[in-house]
């Protein structure tokens, strides 16, 4: 079993290459951060996780390509991912740029994560409805795909539209894309149609899902042996990882505060006491 850590990254966090450092140094095999572009204020869509008040951290997101940038440029061996990059809310030309670029650099070492949003505000700041943005987010993937694997790549869609053309560097490794959110008939014909697998945020009622994944892949022609699942945002324990690993799951995501070292590290040693 790998584990990996995700924090909210914030002005008033623990730095990022801080947090790398001390991830990779005990052990862990990644890090993955959030994004959100900004938060109107209005806030007319109640917090995703239910709270009566949305966190202070979700106002103070970094950017995570910027963030990310500075983990793997002071790890040797960490696997850095956006758990989730807001993929409807980006330019996807600009955005396959970004992403190749801190995959060649980083050696392969970056995954994308990759969720639909749920502030409906700040989508419509960005010209997206939310009731297209599943569909903003599919073109917008599979442009970016186009543009990392072929020489020559242009896109035809109704949300993307680009001539063939020319985009260097080449990512080193896929990357490997990851769809974030809950488990359901939509989101199982997301990540068979173009992702290589599944981030279930927190992680529950993974084992019941799993066949409803695996026909969804084996529908789309592909191996169901192949797809990845990866529990996102929890908070680990040895029994919890011991059924994850009877699932056959390989990589599990644990969520550490956005705050200052002095909370973090501790959370970071009795995590990797699980090791």
């Amino acid at each position: 079993m790998r584990l990996g850590v995700t924090m909210f990254t914030t002005d008033q966090a623990m730095p990022v290459s801080d947090l790398a450092r001390a991830a990779e140094e005990r052990g862990f095999t990644s890090l993955y951060v959030p994004e959100h572009t900004h938060i109107p204020v209005s806030r007319r869509t109640p917090p995703a996780a239910g709270q009566d008040v949305l966190p202070e951290e979700y106002k103070r997101t970094l950017d995570p390509l910027v963030a990310l940038a500075y983990a793997a440029a002071v790890t040797e061996r960490l696997t850095v991912g956006t758990g989730i990059l807001l993929a409807a809310q980006r330019d996807p030309i600009v955005t396959a740029k970004a992403v190749a670029t801190l995959d060649h650099l980083s050696g392969g070492r970056f995954v994308l994560g990759v969720g639909f949003g749920w502030n409906v505000e700040e989508m419509e700041d960005h010209g997206v409805s939310y009731g297209s943005r599943r569909d903003v987010v599919r073109e917008h993937v599979l442009a970016m795909k186009e543009l990392w694997s072929r020489e020559v790549a242009g896109f035809e869609g109704r949300h993307v539209s680009f001539e063939p053309s020319w985009s260097w560097p080449k990512p080193v490794g896929g990357p490997p894309v990851l769809i974030g959110g809950a488990a359901g008939p939509k989101m199982f014909a997301h990540v068979a149609e173009y992702a290589d697998g599944w981030m279930p945020i927190g992680g529950k009622g993974v084992k019941d899902a799993l066949p409803a994944l695996r026909e969804a892949y084996d529908k789309a022609g592909r191996d169901p042996a192949t797809v990845r699942v990866v529990p996102f945002g929890t908070v680990p324990s040895k029994g919890k990882l011991d059924y994850y690993a009877e699932l056959g799951i390989e990589e599990v995501v644990c969520s550490v505060p956005s705050a200052s070292a002095a909370t973090v590290l501790p959370v970071l040693d009795g995590y990797s006491a699980l090791l």
